[in-house]
Parts: C-alpha cells; sequence; structure tokens
C-alpha cells in the first residue's frame, strides 16, 4: 500500500529472467555434477568473500581444486569460454585462493586451478563440458 491508501500492480508485464545469471547457473551446476560423478569431492560453490567469488572448490588425490567455471552459448559471438579466463582474471582468481586459505587454515596442501567450460545450445542443452586441469 502506498501512504494514500491506494495500491499499485504491474500487470500485463513479463519479466525477463537475467539471461547471463541462468546461463551460468546451469553451467556451474553441469559442472557440480560432472565432478561428483568423476570422484572429485566438491567442498564449496559459489564460495563469496569481499572480493569476488570462487566459482567451485573441490578436492581429489590430495589436491585442493579452485575451478573457475566458464558457460557460453553455442555459435556466440565473443569468443570462446577458456579465452575468458585472461591473465587478469586468473591473477584475482590466485588472491581469492589465497584468501579462502588463509580463512580455513589451510597450510601445505598442494593447489591447482581447473577451469571448466561448458556450451549450452539455445535449449539451454549441454553440447560440451571441458575440463582443463591445471589451467594456469
Amino acid at each position: 500500500m502506498m501512504s494514500n491508501g491506494t495500491s499499485k500492480e504491474i500487470t500485463g508485464k513479463r519479466l525477463k529472467p537475467d539471461g547471463r545469471k541462468l546461463t551460468g547457473e546451469i553451467g556451474e551446476a553441469a559442472a557440480f555434477h560432472y565432478l561428483t560423478e568423476t570422484g572429485y569431492t566438491v567442498i564449496e560453490r559459489n564460495w563469496r568473500c569481499r572480493m569476488g567469488e570462487l566459482d567451485l572448490i573441490a578436492s581429489r588425490d590430495g589436491l585442493l581444486i579452485f575451478i573457475e567455471v566458464r558457460t557460453r552459448r553455442a555459435g556466440g559471438r565473443f569468443g570462446t569460454a577458456a579465452e575468458s579466463v585472461d591473465r587478469r582474471k586468473q591473477q584475482k582468481l590466485a588472491v581469492l585462493a589465497q584468501f579462502y586459505m588463509r580463512q580455513h587454515a589451510v597450510t601445505d596442501q598442494p593447489v591447482r586451478f581447473d577451469v571448466i567450460t561448458v556450451t549450452l545450445d539455445h535449449g539451454n542443452e549441454v553440447l560440451e563440458l571441458k575440463q582443463i586441469e591445471a589451467a594456469f
């Protein structure tokens, strides 16, 4: 209710979901399922701190693995998903990983940075998923 006793309604409008966010969520869910099916233990999903976010943190064979997930639609015009993890993004992920390790008192554990790329068709089905181990 507004202060004058009237109410406002929005009718006849469809609110569109954020397409990029949905695409990212689908890719991250696919990556999560892939990892769990291939023997990884996922420790964190979408771990956030004041400096940013780590998509997935997993462990396997004594390694702590920080995983950046990049999702694109087939036929996209903006380069490949792997190309989008540039030097600046790699540096940011390294800083976030150090912050995570400090916060969780992780010491003397080998670390690896992976990238998982996901390609979706226009119906949101996964066409391709690739894991790049030790990407940087």
